[in-house]
């Protein structure tokens, strides 16, 4: 199957345009551990209720996906974590006899993000919301290849991110705890990148410097012609076979 990387987006702080991230591409640095975007482009009402994760995921998918394609592009939101920040707070208020929020709650299910968009910019589409540990870049890329395999002539909009976990959990996973998103327009056609991709053997991921959704990024942007990121039960490799980023 022929897949293009259409356009794409991405967000981290101090990290804001294609311009920032193309420089960032050039000489890689660790990414700040804090910060959040703002959400103007999102109604008022709907903006107060946006965890930190889907403030970042839905500011990458609107700047990813032009105007004209929100309402129809199909969309994969890959996290690994989730809400489960807002999750472990409303834990808390349990332990503690404290009251709990209805609205928060619903912000908090895996597919919130997917929800959000889906509210926002008016989509009826397909939609997925995927984790699968330390492969899951790699398995949000798998599913969008399963939505334009099946419907080749529809766009997928791929998102994948995370916010750093609560200390509660974050000595249990290792590599970088920083807020990042990445959003790709994927197509089986016309302008852009024309990437492959190919699973490998299993291998030690060793330390990371940052996500794999922002490793990707950094080879997307970059001379380089292939990025392997490894993984405890299989290792991925993108290739570009065409080069217009």
């Amino acid at each position: 199957m022929r897949l293009v990387v259409a356009g794409w987006a991405a967000w981290a702080p101090d990290l804001e345009t294609p311009e920032a991230w193309r420089a960032w591409a050039e000489r890689p640095t660790p990414l700040a551990e804090e910060g959040t975007p703002n959400a103007r482009f999102l109604p008022p009402m709907l903006r107060r209720r946006c965890t930190p994760l889907s403030k970042m995921m839905l500011r990458v998918a609107f700047d990813c996906a032009t105007e004209d394609l929100r309402a129809d592009v199909r969309t994969v939101f890959s996290s690994r974590h989730g809400s489960i920040n807002e999750s472990l707070d409303l834990l808390r208020c349990v332990v503690d006899d404290a009251p709990l929020s209805p609205a928060r709650f619903s912000h908090t299910v895996h597919n919130a993000q997917a929800g959000l968009f889906s509210i926002a910019a008016g989509n009826r589409c397909a939609s997925a919301s995927i984790a699968d540990r330390d492969g899951t870049m790699a398995a949000g890329f798998l599913e969008a290849m399963g939505h334009l395999e099946r419907e080749p002539e529809t766009p997928v909009l791929l998102v994948a991110g995370d916010a750093p976990l609560d200390p509660t959990f974050a000595p249990l996973v290792p590599g970088p705890q920083v807020p990042h998103a990445l959003a790709l327009r994927l197509t089986t056609g016309g302008e852009g990148t024309e990437i492959s991709f190919a699973l490998g053997e299993a291998r030690d991921r060793g330390a990371l410097p940052w996500p794999d959704a922002v490793e990707w990024l950094r080879f997307f942007l970059s001379p380089d012609a292939s990025v392997s990121i490894p993984g405890a039960r299989c290792g991925y490799t993108w290739r570009k076979e065409t080069s217009t980023p």
